[in-house]
């Protein structure tokens, strides 16, 4: 746990440290992209889902204090944690289940939201590309193959694939060894937006690159990550003479050799969820145009005032990401509304307790709870659906503020299971909270062109 407080805080990482970070994403890219797929037609965005006959209802409901049992246990809650010295400006909170309200402190004031932006995020990255997007990294060359060597250089188009890992690297190896390269007398040649191992700058990505396509020098991490894959796995040979270059613009005349799809865009919004991988969300953030777009429509998607989303991140390692509690369960309800015509759930892009690995794992959340957590120094985050037996599923968000973030990790933990025994908890996750089977199949790969 103490490594993944450490990651938490870390906005960049050098090419070194981003393997730590990969080991606790264990697995993530799909293990079938280290084998080349036949040549098949593969969606690199969403068709457009059909759109609602009705006016639909509002995300929120009014924010006047109820007067309710649940708001009552929440005013207690609020007591207790002032009692050890946490003031009640610094919390907010924010329930309901359908149109009713269950609970409000501080509902539409914006506070620190950490990890809880990357759900304003995943909303948005959804909404311009589509579940099924796909990040094409496209490798070609201006030179010819012969022999077994590639007389000129190996050219790397990016697009900005925030999960281009070893195993991905070991899938395009693989994919020029069939192409028939063994050598390549050039330069490795980096153009546009490629990141590798979480590593933003292109010379570094490059560089890794480089040893992820030559298993006689991969380094230890490599070596490790390559047992993850399937049996028999080619470990790839594509030695590289030159140098890593960075370019603005790929020369003229290049003919494309291969093809890396990521996974879908869904996919990668959920592994980005489940280990709360703030390098991957802020790549996200500035592919769809920064912070500041990113809220903007994260506002308009959930419609609550532009004043309660303010995001100088897309990750939420910052404290001044400043979320309402009512708007934090808007965007939980907008992503809901958002996936519901392409036959998906929230389950399917956010941790589902008990059954996904992630951080989440090592806390003991309601089973089948759908969440997402924010950590900081001196905040704790956690929202989400909660199924329930009589009330069905109920909506919250908790954000409290102060420098003991375990107690409120355990007064979170408390709280809710405190409902739960009194709504009465679920052994089957309801249909709106249950990921889509399909999505199980979908993978990374690698596509030889020509």
């Amino acid at each position: 746990m103490k490594k993944i407080k450490v990651m938490l805080k870390n906005r960049y990482l050098t090419a070194a440290s981003s393997i730590a970070l990969l080991t606790i994403i264990a697995g993530c890219a799909a293990t079938e992209s280290a084998q080349l797929a036949s040549p098949s037609p593969v969606a690199e965005s969403s068709p457009p889902p059909v759109k609602p006959s009705q006016p639909q209802q509002p995300l929120i409901v009014s924010a006047t204090n109820p007067e309710t049992p649940t708001n009552t246990k929440i005013q207690q809650y609020l007591n207790e944690l002032a009692a050890q010295g946490f003031a009640k400006e610094n919390q907010g909170v924010w329930m309901q289940s359908g149109n009713t309200l269950l609970a409000n402190h501080q509902g539409t004031v914006p506070l620190s939201a950490a990890s809880i932006t990357k759900v304003a995020t995943s909303l948005v990255a959804l909404q311009q590309f589509g579940p099924e997007h796909q990040f094409i990294t496209l490798i070609g060359t201006t030179g010819k193959i012969e022999n077994g060597v590639l007389k000129g250089s190996l050219i790397v188009g990016g697009s900005e694939d925030p999960l281009f890992v070893w195993e991905e690297a070991i899938a395009l190896g693989n994919a020029l060894n069939q192409k028939g390269i063994k050598r390549v007398s050039g330069n490795l040649i980096i153009v546009d937006k490629f990141y590798m191992n979480f590593e933003l700058d292109p010379l570094k990505s490059g560089e890794l690159l480089k040893q992820g396509l030559n298993s006689q020098i991969w380094p230890s991490e490599a070596a490790t990550q390559y047992q993850t894959l399937p049996p028999n796995t080619p470990k790839p040979q594509i030695a590289i003479e030159g140098t890593v270059k960075v370019l603005s613009a790929p020369p003229n005349d290049v003919q494309p050799l291969v093809k890396h799809y990521s996974l879908p865009l869904a996919e990668l919004i959920k592994k980005m969820n489940q280990y709360s991988n703030n390098l991957m969300a802020d790549m996200l953030a500035d592919t769809v145009g920064g912070a500041k777009t990113v809220a903007q429509k994260a506002a308009a998607a959930t419609g609550v005032p532009p004043a309660e989303i303010q995001l100088v991140n897309g990750s939420g390692l910052s404290e001044e990401n400043l979320i309402s509690p009512r708007a934090a369960c808007a965007l939980f309800l907008a992503l809901e509304r958002y996936l519901e015509p392409y036959s998906m759930t929230v389950a399917d892009v956010l941790t589902v307790v008990g059954k996904d690995e992630g951080i989440l794992a090592e806390r003991a959340l309601p089973n089948l709870a759908v969440v997402k957590s924010g950590t900081l120094d001196n905040v704790s985050a956690l929202g989400g659906a909660l199924p329930t037996q009589k009330l069905e599923t109920v909506w919250f968000v908790i954000m409290n503020g102060g420098a003991n973030v375990e107690t409120f990790r355990t007064q979170q933990e408390v709280l809710l299971k405190s409902f739960l025994n009194e709504w009465g908890s679920v052994q089957v996750s309801p249909p709106e909270l249950t990921p889509n089977p399909a999505r199980k199949s979908k993978v990374s790969r690698s596509e030889i062109v020509n």
